[in-house]
């Protein structure tokens, strides 16, 4: 079961980000990821809501959930413009690629902050990212200082560490609830989190790209597909996590690789070189060294 969920997640989250890149037609980058939160707020609310009437127990909520969840929240928001932009750099399959560093930026951040040290596994994906990243940015030439500035490695390296950053809040923040099952308190942080994000983010479009609220609403055919896929997809990796251990969900999540070079192709009808594929295999055989042997 555990694998059908965890394959039908990676499907959401890439539908999903895919329609957010589509949506850069309508919206502006912020616009396109604010959708996401607005949209995906009352879903992940009602979702909560259902699970409370069908009498799983409410959780305690410890003081430390709501600057931990904030937290997550903004660096959520931040790495998906980051991601945004990643794909209007280069193309979606590429900045997807790029983004998922984000395992492997996670196990360094847990190094220098935490002093947790990786084990040798860890280290040996660490260099394989390294060498797809860079091949990646480089196009399969020469490295140079211009590679190294490639915007769209720059933004999708930025999502991947905002987003390591985002599932450390969103870890914390789960913690701080007791006295409830897993899936609860997974619905009860995303819920609490989409709308905080809605507040911060919708705050931020009033002051600075006003127009974007209303073109929110607007597209509302298309926007709200987004948030719909992005609740499904949340919920789908917490459920997947609580009948499986994480390890084992986040290498077998890796095949959203897979669906982005899919969805790439033949949905948004981008191509990519050889040199870009063996790069691509290289960042996902990275992470998942790290997942398992980190």
């Amino acid at each position: 079961m555990w694998i059908i969920v965890t394959l039908v997640a990676a499907g959401f989250q890439t539908a999903r980000t895919a329609l957010q890149h589509r949506l850069r037609a309508l919206l502006s980058v912020s616009g396109a990821g604010f959708v996401r939160y607005v949209y995906g707020a009352p879903l992940s609310a009602l979702a909560v809501l259902v699970a409370w009437r069908a009498g799983v127990t409410w959780p305690q909520i410890a003081l430390r959930f709501w600057p931990v969840i904030t937290f997550g929240g903004v660096a959520q928001i931040l790495g998906t413009i980051f991601l945004i932009r990643a794909f209007d750099a280069r193309d979606f399959a590429v900045g997807t690629v790029f983004a998922k560093t984000e395992v492997v930026q996670v196990a360094v951040f847990s190094l220098v902050l935490l002093g947790e040290p990786l084990g040798w596994g860890g280290w040996v994906g660490a260099v394989l990212c390294m060498v797809g990243v860079a091949m990646l940015a480089t196009k399969g030439r020469r490295l140079s200082r211009r590679a190294l500035r490639e915007p769209a490695a720059l933004y999708g390296l930025a999502a991947g560490g905002m987003f390591g950053l985002a599932s450390i809040g969103i870890r914390g923040a789960t913690k701080a609830l007791s006295d409830s099952p897993t899936v609860m308190r997974a619905l009860v942080t995303l819920a609490v989190m989409n709308t905080i994000q809605t507040v911060v983010h919708g705050g931020y479009l009033l002051l600075r790209e006003r127009d974007q609220v209303r073109l929110a609403f607007v597209h509302w055919r298309s926007s709200s597909v987004v948030g719909v896929l992005s609740v499904c997809g949340s919920a789908g990796w917490a459920l997947a996590l609580a009948l499986q251990n994480a390890a084992k969900v986040r290498t077998l999540g890796q095949v959203e690789l897979l669906f982005a070079f899919g969805v790439s192709h033949w949905f948004l009808h981008e191509r990519h070189t050889r040199a870009e594929f063996v790069a691509s295999a290289l960042v996902a055989a990275g992470v998942i060294t790290v997942v398992i042997a980190g």
